[in-house]
C-alpha cells in the first residue's frame, strides 16, 4: 500500500450546535492525538470569541494517526467547519480539501436546514458523506425517527446512519473505522509537477503569510522556489509544517497531505485563497480549480470613534481581510462621523464577529452604521449600477426603477409554531414557495427581500419557534420595489450616518419610530432641537427635543409684570441666536438606535 493510499482527508459539516467540535474533540482523543494534559473541550475553536459563543467561526484542521483493528496505520486530516450560514464559504473553502464528510445531525431535533445546505455543498464537491447521528445520549433523543429523516430528505440509507455520541465518545471507535473504509484515498499524480491549492491564510508577526495548503499532485520540499500561478510572484519555501494538532516542522509535503507553507510572504496582498502553489522550475500548466468569488451582501460603515485611530483601524482591516476572504472594505467619508471604511459582509452575525473581532483583538473603539444590503439602480439614462451606500442613491426624478436583492430561504420548524413563521414572513414581504412535512418537523421554503432578514429575522424566527426553527439562504436574484431613501435631518441638517433605504409602506413607521429613538439620546440643549425624517423635501415624520430652560424671573420679586415679560423676551431673541449658530452633538446610542428599530 503506497503512502498516498494510507491518508483519509475528511471534513465534519453540520447544522450550528449539533456537536462538530465535541466529534473533534473524541476524534483527537480516541487516536491519541492529545495529551491527557492537553485535553479541553472544543480544542479546535482556537479564538476566545468561538469559546464564548459556542460557535465555530474559522475552519481548523488536525492531522491524526490511527491504527485501525486490522493493523495497518492511517494518517487522518480532520476539517473541522463552522455551521452558521453566514460562514458557509468557510465549508466550502473545506470541502474542496477532502474527499470525504461526516454528516453530524442532532439525535433530537433532527435534519435542520445547514443540515441540508451542507450536504447539499459537500455531494456537489463529489464527496463521499459519512453519516452519523450525534447525541443518541439526550433523553430526548429518537436516533430511528431521525435516520429515517436523513434518508427521506436527504436520501443517504438509514441502515448506513452510524449512532453515536460525541459527548460521552460512545461509537466513535465505529466512526473511525467507517471513515478509513468509506471515504476514499486522495487522487493526483505523485511524479506530476507539484500543485498545491491555498485553502486558508493567515498573518503571523514573526514570519508574515502562512498558507494552509492541500497538496494534490508531486510534493513541496524545504528550499524550493516555488510559483503562486495567480498572482505570478515567486518564492523559496522557508517552512512546511502540519498539524498534530500543533505545528511540527516536517521536510517536505507529498500528494494528498495538508499542512502549512510559509515562503517569506511579507505583505498580506501577496495571498490569494484559492491561489495554486506551483514548483517555479517545472511549473503545473494550469492552476487548480479554486473557489467562487464570493461577494458580501450585507453593508455597514466602520468608524472609529477617535479620528486618530483610522490608520489602526486600516491595518486591522487588510489584516482580517487575509484571513477572511469573504470580507470586503473601502474608504469612505461620513458629514456626521468622519473619515472610515464601507465594509462588506456574508450576514450580519458575520458583521458583528468582524466588528467584536476589531474591538477586543486590536482594541479599537468603534462606532457602526445601520447595515444595508447592495441595490441595482435602473436610471432613466445610462447603464444600471449597484449601490452598497443610502447615500449613493441618486435623487427620484433620475431613476426608473430600484432593484433588490431576493433570496430563497429554507425554514425548518416542528409542526406547532408553522402559523407563527408564516405569520413572520408575510410580515417580512415574503411570497410563499411551498412547504413539505417531514415527520413532526414542516420545511418551508419561502422568496424573501434580503433587507428584511439581515438584521433580526433570525432573532425573531428563534422567538417565534421557541427555539426550534432554523433557517438557511441562498441569493435568487433582484426584483423591482418601491424603495425611498429615508433621510433623518437635526435641526434641519441631514446626517448621512442615519440615512436608510426602505420600502415605501414602512416608510412612514420606520421614520416616527426612528425620530423617536434619536429623541431619547439627543440630550437636552439650550435650544429646542427638531428631528425629522424626510422623503426627499417630504417630511414623513417629526419630534423636538425641548430646551434647557434656565429661570431668568427668579430674582424679580414683586414689582410690574411688564418687567418679567421683557426678561422672557430677552432670553427668547439669545435662544433662536444660538440656535441658528448651535450645532447638535449626537451620541454613539444614537447610531445603534438605528440597529435596534421594533425591538420594544
Amino acid at each position: 500500500m503506497s503512502d498516498r493510499e494510507r491518508i483519509r482527508n475528511f471534513c465534519i459539516i453540520a447544522h450550528v450546535d449539533h456537536g462538530k467540535s465535541t466529534l473533534a474533540d473524541r476524534l483527537l482523543e480516541a487516536t491519541g492525538t492529545l495529551g491527557q494534559r492537553e485535553r479541553r473541550d472544543q480544542f479546535l475553536d482556537k479564538m476566545e470569541l468561538e469559546r464564548e459563543r459556542g460557535i465555530t467561526i474559522k475552519a481548523q484542521t488536525a492531522r491524526m494517526r490511527y491504527t485501525s483493528s486490522d493493523g495497518r496505520d492511517w494518517i487522518l486530516n480532520l476539517i473541522d467547519t463552522p455551521g452558521h450560514v453566514d460562514f458557509s464559504y468557510e465549508v466550502s473553502r473545506a470541502l474542496q480539501a477532502c474527499e470525504g464528510a461526516v454528516l453530524v445531525v442532532d439525535a433530537s431535533q433532527g435534519v435542520e436546514a445547514q443540515t441540508l445546505a451542507n450536504a447539499y455543498l459537500a455531494v456537489d464537491a463529489g464527496l463521499e458523506l459519512v453519516p452519523v447521528v450525534n447525541k443518541i445520549d439526550l433523553p430526548a433523543a429518537d436516533p430511528d425517527r431521525v435516520a429515517d429523516e436523513v434518508e427521506e430528505v436527504i436520501g443517504l440509507d438509514a441502515a448506513s446512519v452510524l449512532p453515536i455520541s460525541a459527548k460521552t465518545g460512545v461509537g466513535v471507535d465505529e466512526l473511525l473505522e467507517r471513515i478509513v473504509a468509506d471515504v476514499p484515498p486522495p487522487a493526483g499524480d505523485p511524479d506530476a509537477p507539484a500543485r498545491a491549492l491555498v485553502f486558508d491564510a493567515w498573518f503571523d508577526p514573526y514570519v508574515g503569510a502562512a498558507m494552509l495548503v492541500r497538496v494534490v499532485d508531486g510534493e513541496l520540499r524545504r528550499r524550493q522556489r516555488v510559483r503562486l500561478m495567480a498572482r505570478r510572484t515567486e518564492h523559496e519555501l522557508q517552512q512546511l509544517h502540519v498539524i498534530d494538532p500543533h505545528l511540527r516542522a516536517v521536510d517536505a509535503l507529498a500528494a494528498g497531505e495538508v499542512g502549512v507553507v510559509i515562503a517569506g510572504l511579507k505583505t498580506l496582498d501577496e495571498v490569494r485563497i484559492g491561489d495554486t502553489v506551483t514548483d517555479a522550475l517545472h511549473p503545473a500548466e494550469e492552476a487548480l480549480p479554486g473557489f467562487r468569488e464570493v461577494k458580501p451582501m450585507v453593508f455597514a460603515g466602520l468608524y472609529p470613534v477617535e479620528a486618530d485611530d483610522y490608520s489602526s483601524l486600516k491595518a486591522a482591516l487588510e489584516k482580517l481581510r487575509l484571513n477572511d476572504a469573504s470580507f470586503a472594505y473601502e474608504p469612505e467619508t461620513s458629514a456626521a462621523l468622519g473619515f472610515g471604511f464601507r465594509c462588506g459582509f456574508l450576514g450580519f452575525l458575520h458583521g458583528e464577529i468582524v466588528q467584536e473581532r476589531l474591538e477586543r483583538e486590536y482594541e479599537l473603539n468603534l462606532i457602526t452604521t445601520a447595515p444595508t444590503v447592495r441595490y441595482r439602480v435602473v436610471p432613466k439614462k445610462g447603464e444600471p449600477f449597484e449601490i452598497e451606500s443610502p447615500a449613493d442613491l441618486p435623487d427620484a426624478g433620475e431613476v426608473e426603477r430600484v432593484e433588490e436583492p431576493i433570496v430563497l430561504a429554507t425554514i425548518h420548524v416542528p409542526q406547532e409554531f408553522v402559523g407563527g413563521i408564516l405569520q413572520l414572513c408575510q410580515d417580512r414581504r415574503g411570497r410563499q414557495r411551498d412547504m413539505h412535512v417531514h415527520g413532526s418537523r414542516v420545511q418551508i421554503r419561502y422568496e424573501l427581500p434580503l433587507a428584511e432578514i439581515v438584521v433580526d429575522f433570525h432573532d425573531r424566527l428563534k422567538s417565534a419557534s421557541r427555539g426550534y426553527g432554523s433557517f438557511d439562504y441562498e441569493l435568487q436574484g433582484y426584483e423591482a420595489a418601491d424603495l425611498v431613501k429615508l433621510d433623518i435631518l437635526v435641526n434641519a441638517q441631514p446626517v448621512d450616518a442615519l440615512s436608510l433605504i426602505v420600502h415605501r409602506e414602512k416608510a412612514q413607521s420606520r421614520g416616527s419610530e426612528l425620530a423617536r429613538k434619536l429623541k431619547e439620546f439627543i440630550p437636552r440643549q439650550m435650544y429646542e432641537v427638531a428631528i425629522q425624517a424626510a422623503i426627499g423635501t417630504r417630511v414623513i415624520a417629526r419630534t423636538t427635543v425641548k430646551a434647557m430652560r434656565k429661570n431668568v424671573t427668579a430674582k424679580c420679586y414683586g414689582g410690574d409684570i411688564t418687567r418679567k415679560r421683557k426678561l422672557l423676551e430677552r432670553q427668547k431673541a439669545g435662544k433662536r441666536r444660538m440656535k441658528r449658530v448651535g450645532s447638535v452633538e449626537i451620541p454613539q446610542e444614537a447610531f445603534l438606535a438605528a440597529l435596534r428599530l421594533g425591538e420594544e
